[in-house]
């Protein structure tokens, strides 16, 4: 276990921590610990993927882990303000519906041979997200600018899911479109090619047919040359 990928798990862990400070009104100055601790986790995610880069240090669990733990991350603490209703059910459902759209598109991408990757929306939605969930957070206590900038900021994430998430329809179709195309390009050169076979030996049998007929005429011709 290399330190980006057990830094993907402290942010997988931390989010059951994110959710009872976020559900847990009455402590003490709830705001800043709320956005405290959903920054500090956000932040690994900063981290992991930099390390990771740096140290040559990419695997397969951290391209598996790292979207999953992001994912688990703002849907936990979106559904938390949901509760609290400081954020909007419908926005929250549409932000959600998005990843959810996206993992299977990855899902099917991925049983079919193929990746779709993280495209630069994708990336700013996520910076988006974070800086939405913390302003929600420190916006319900502090109110004026800050609530302000947390209604701006969710809107943000909202146009850039429904933005981003057409971006990874469209490269999704039109990969997926290429692979079926070039997998029914391929069936039919390997029927062409069996029928070529095919004709090939009914042409060898004729062939071997008619030799053997011309064997048994010179055969019948050279009987009959040689009667008295």
């Amino acid at each position: 276990m290399n330190l980006p990928n057990s830094l993907t798990l402290a942010r997988i862990f931390l989010i059951p921590f994110v959710v009872v400070v976020l559900l847990t009104r009455q402590m003490h100055n709830w705001a800043y610990w709320g956005a405290g601790l959903f920054l500090a986790a956000a932040l690994t995610d900063l981290f992991d993927g930099y390390l990771a880069r740096r140290r040559k240090q990419v695997t397969t669990l951290g391209r598996l882990l790292d979207p999953i733990a992001d994912k688990l991350l703002i849907s936990s603490a979106l559904i938390s303000l949901v509760q609290l209703r400081i954020a909007p059910a419908w926005m929250v459902v549409i932000i959600i519906g998005r990843e959810f759209a996206v993992s299977g598109m990855r899902s099917i991408a991925a049983s079919e041979g193929f990746t779709i990757d993280v495209s630069t929306l994708g990336k700013g939605k996520m910076v988006a997200q974070v800086i939405a969930v913390a302003s929600l957070i420190l916006g319900n206590e502090l109110g004026g600018w800050m609530r302000q900038t947390a209604r701006y900021m969710l809107w943000a994430v909202v146009i850039f899911a429904l933005l981003s998430m057409v971006q990874y329809f469209r490269e999704f179709w039109s990969k997926l479109d290429s692979n079926i195309k070039y997998r029914e390009h391929r069936r039919l050169k390997i029927l062409e090619r069996r029928r070529q076979r095919i004709m090939e030996r009914h042409e060898l049998k004729r062939l071997r047919k008619l030799e053997r007929q011309r064997q048994k005429a010179l055969g019948l011709d050279a009987e009959r040359s040689g009667e008295p």
